[in-house]
């Protein structure tokens, strides 16, 4: 029989940036509630989360050029940009409360710095210019800059441009009111806070080696380092990352059959030179080759990993059968199963360009790489470089009943009685987690996030809660004024 000490109002599955999100909202809201976080590693964020497993922009869709697809029609696609950018305004918006609060420490994970793309050779161009002249006509984006002068674009980042060809056209758009995230540390700082106040437990080294549902209440089956328990909760999260699948599957619920997986890793250029680092203040978006899937846009980009700033440049893709960094080489094949096969097979069957783009990659040389970096960055040299390891990345193959298709987003499975909830996917995950755990609220916890005393400690957190900033620019402009205030203190 379980004792109370083992039952929670809620059990949330990893210690990252999307469980201790939804784990700041649930204290809020409800501070009260009991809550337990299983981490089967030794510390907070040390998977997909951590500084060095990813590219740590704030996803605003400033540069992002795979966010603004050309149409058919010769139009440029702005829905996801404004998506994206508006579910980023509300994670600084969320920050920025909980700075007035005394929660977090901006300075700890935060820096401004501008966000910039950049593209050369007339087509390219050509598709940037029609870009920026139909942002700039959205309130979000219209501090956005353009430059095609070079001594311009040399000013804006000047490791980029020097040792460039000057009779090759480039072009470059601009957003001062950019940021660098380290999604490690803001998860720490929320999970110390919790932990501090009473209200969070967490059991690190930990894992979740099963879980079912009987009588309205969840039972996981928990083995530590030298011991293994039962704990019971009404409600779970599983927001372990790329272990979110196999939880997912291990749980029984039917809308668990619907998704396999594919896992792909990711690899870095990582320059700590200070002569070169201290050079370059922004991130530096281009543009992915004809035919290459989103994930492999290039970029150069402004880090500050545990307080020492670097440059990165990537990514480059890599293939694990894991789907964690730290996880099993077995994962892959266990994630299989007679629903999801199919599937599976017929997204790599008609995903070719993404095969061929992995398969050169994995037979890409050190020097190849710095090819790759040289286009971006000409007189980079090749000993200020080290290849570094990201993260692991499981995309979604999701069954549809028009067959497998591929998604390269996240997305949230929830259980019919919204009992339970799992996040799977990956960017721009951690840019959007307070949106995305918003929604993971609104589907399981639907009746007490409509009740009067919910909804006025969410107006205390996000005091434009549901109202839209792209419909209406007094909502943006109030968004903005709040997190200026944040923006202004890192």
């Amino acid at each position: 029989m379980v004792g109370s000490e083992n039952r929670y109002d809620a059990v949330l599955v990893g210690a990252g940036i999307m469980s201790a999100t939804l784990a700041v909202l649930l204290h809020e809201l409800e501070p009260d509630m009991r809550l337990l976080i299983v981490e089967r590693l030794e510390r907070p964020g040390l998977e997909s989360s951590a500084a060095a497993n990813n590219a740590g922009t704030g996803h605003a869709a400033n540069c992002e050029l795979n966010y603004t697809p050309l149409q058919g029609d010769g139009r440029v696609s702005t829905s996801r940009a404004l998506a994206i950018n508006q579910s980023f305004e509300r994670s600084l918006e969320f920050w920025a409360s909980l700075t007035a609060m005394g929660r977090i420490e901006p300075s700890s994970f935060l820096h401004v710095l501008p966000h910039i793309s950049f593209v050369s050779g007339n087509a390219d161009t050509s598709f940037l210019f029609k870009r920026f002249k139909q942002m700039i006509e959205l309130p979000a984006f219209a501090q956005m800059q353009w430059s095609i002068d070079q001594d311009q674009l040399l000013e804006w980042m000047p490791l980029v441009m020097e040792g460039r060809l000057s009779n090759q056209p480039v072009a470059a758009t601009r957003v001062e009111r950019g940021t660098d995230v380290d999604f490690g540390a803001l998860t720490s700082a929320y999970l110390e806070k919790l932990q501090f106040d009473g209200s969070l437990e967490i059991k690190f080294c930990t894992e979740v080696i099963n879980l079912h549902k009987s009588n309205e209440i969840w039972h996981l089956d928990l083995q530590g380092e030298n011991s293994s328990i039962e704990v019971q909760s009404p409600f779970v999260f599983l927001g372990a990352g790329g272990g979110a699948l196999s939880l997912l599957q291990k749980s029984g619920i039917p809308e668990a059959l619907d998704f396999g997986g594919f896992p792909v890793s990711g690899k870095w250029l990582v320059c700590s030179e200070p002569s070169v680092t201290n050079r370059h203040h922004a991130k530096v978006y281009g543009k992915a080759n004809v035919g290459a899937p989103p994930m492999s846009v290039p970029h150069l980009d402004s880090r500050w990993i545990s307080g020492k700033r670097s440059l990165l440049f990537g990514p480059f893709a890599g293939f694990s059968t894991k789907f964690l960094k730290q996880g099993s080489y077995l994962d892959l094949i266990r994630s299989i199963n007679r629903t999801n096969l199919g599937p599976m097979f017929q997204v790599g069957l008609e995903n070719f360009d993404l095969v061929k783009y992995l398969l050169d990659q994995l037979l890409q040389t050190n020097q190849d790489r710095m090819l790759a970096l040289k286009g971006f960055f000409p007189k980079a040299i090749d000993r200020n470089w080290r290849l570094s390891v990201a993260g692991q990345r499981v995309q979604i193959i999701k069954s549809t009943p028009k067959g497998g298709i591929l998604q390269m987003g996240t997305e949230v499975v929830t259980s019919g009685d919204g009992s339970l909830a799992a996040l799977l996917g990956a960017s721009p995950g951690a840019s959007t987690a307070v949106t995305i755990m918003l929604e993971v609220l609104q589907r399981c916890w639907g009746e007490r996030m409509t009740s009067q005393e919910w909804q006025e400690r969410l107006r205390n957190l996000l005091p434009t809660i549901g109202k839209d900033p792209n419909a209406d620019l007094n909502v943006l402009l109030a968004m903005r004024q709040r997190s200026d205030s944040l923006l202004g203190v890192v």
